[in-house]
């Protein structure tokens, strides 16, 4: 036989704490499901029979107390009515209907006695079953966190099966700043992975290239839709163009929602179109911010590292290998990208840079 699950709450209002038993419903059922176990427990009883049924007596009960009648259904529930309100003297009118008027609906003491005497309860853990986003891979770059919109994103993680044509959940990638997209174009969903071709909302402003991932799933017909947000930012790549010319566009980059960007590129020298990374560490023991260009690769090539404790122009060395030699940036806002970098990069963040020599 089921049991009637539990699980320990704490008890907010108590000192020193407590616990309180919260339900959890195994199942929730509604007419369908009522129409159902009917059928089962009487032969005679169709589904449709029983549907039937349970919508002539609602009806009947709702007429019962339309007519002010108080009944008790098979000694097992009781219907009644009750009145709130204030009168100051005894011959004042009622206040309005809606407002005083209430209905009453309580179990006889023989139909809880059956559920005492047959229910059995049964402990179930204090938490609740999420989905757990735990890595969001570019499936084509191989580098976490990248997004792009012509690009496979694989999820991975737990409680993460869901089925988008039910409607029993939904994929919501946001941007930090604005826009918000519900995804719809999904490869094989898993317990433990999702795969999807992402769209991705427009922002802002170009330099507003950060993004969060969130998750809800609904875990049974009529269950609550519970929401797992991933915990790192995505970030989508940034275009530079006509680097090396005499007076290239500035591109804002390494930003998240702000109106204006944390750092800029400003120039370079570059010998043909290619793509890399702009990285920066955050070095707290020597209060600094250290920038870096990277390959495509984790664990590739690396050019030279450039400490930077302020604003201010700086030129980053390109590394061996690339078509890029070296890229101007500027810092405008070193306490901004300091605070995001701490508070919603664990220390570190990455731009990946498309760089292009013309338009």
């Amino acid at each position: 036989m089921p049991a009637i699950h539990w699980k320990p709450e704490v008890n907010a209002l108590t000192v020193p704490q407590s616990y309180r038993m919260r339900f959890v419903p195994n199942n929730h059922l509604g007419t369908d499901e009522i129409a159902a176990g009917m059928a089962a427990i009487n032969p005679a009883l169709t589904p449709d029979l029983a549907k039937s049924a349970i919508s002539a007596l609602i009806q009947t009960l709702q007429q019962g107390m339309i007519n002010g009648d108080h009944i008790t259904l098979d000694d097992s529930l009781i219907f009644t009515i009750s009145f709130t309100g204030r009168l100051d003297e005894p011959d004042d009118a009622p206040p309005p209907i809606e407002e005083c008027l209430h209905v009453q609906i309580h179990t006889t003491s023989n139909f809880v006695k059956k559920i005492h005497q047959q229910g059995k309860l049964e402990r179930v853990d204090m938490t609740e079953k999420l989905p757990l986003i735990s890595q969001a891979e570019n499936a084509s770059l191989r580098l976490n966190d990248v997004l792009a919109s012509t690009d496979i994103l694989q999820l991975s993680g737990e409680n993460l099966d869901f089925d988008p044509q039910l409607g029993n959940g939904e994929c919501v990638i946001s941007g930090t700043r604005s826009g918000r997209a519900v995804q719809t174009q999904f490869g094989p969903i898993t317990s433990t992975g999702i795969t999807l071709i992402p769209t991705i909302p427009a922002q802002d402003a170009p330099w507003n290239n950060e993004y969060s991932l969130s998750l809800s799933v609904r875990y049974t017909e009529h269950g609550t839709l519970r929401t797992g947000t991933y915990r790192r930012k995505l970030r989508t790549p940034l275009t530079v163009t006509k680097l090396g010319h005499p007076n290239p566009p500035e591109v804002g980059i390494l930003t998240g929602s702000a109106a204006a960007p944390y750092v800029k590129v400003t120039g370079g020298a570059v010998s043909a179109d290619t793509k890399l990374r702009i990285q920066v560490l955050q070095d707290l023991p020597e209060n600094r911010l250290l920038f870096s260009l990277l390959d495509m690769r984790e664990d590739g090539a690396a050019g030279t590292t450039v400490s930077v404790t302020q604003n201010g122009p700086y030129v980053l060395p390109g590394f061996a290998g690339s078509a890029l030699s070296s890229l101007n940036i500027t810092v405008n806002d070193y306490a901004g990208l300091w605070d995001m970098i701490r508070n919603g990069y664990s220390g570190r963040i990455a731009d990946v840079l498309v760089v292009r020599v013309g338009v």
